[in-house]
């Protein structure tokens, strides 16, 4: 498994503290996994222990962003 570095954290609207970080991940599952991008909220505002986590597989970024935009 490979180290998860934070790329960027973004303020979680409507929190105090809350943030939304983003990272890339290779092989989260273990040797042979697939690179995903995982997507963590904290409310408290810590970022290496998010409350809630999503990893989403890079080969499907482009169609989950599309969707996303979608809802603006």
């Amino acid at each position: 498994m490979s180290e998860n570095k934070i790329e960027s954290t973004i303020a979680l609207h409507g929190t105090k503290k809350g943030v939304i970080s983003i990272s890339k991940i290779e092989e989260p599952y273990g040797e042979g996994s697939g690179t995903v991008a995982s997507i963590g909220i904290s409310l408290g505002g810590n970022a290496d222990e998010p409350d809630w986590k999503v990893h989403i597989p890079i080969e499907n970024l482009e169609e989950v962003i599309a969707v996303l935009n979608t809802l603006k």
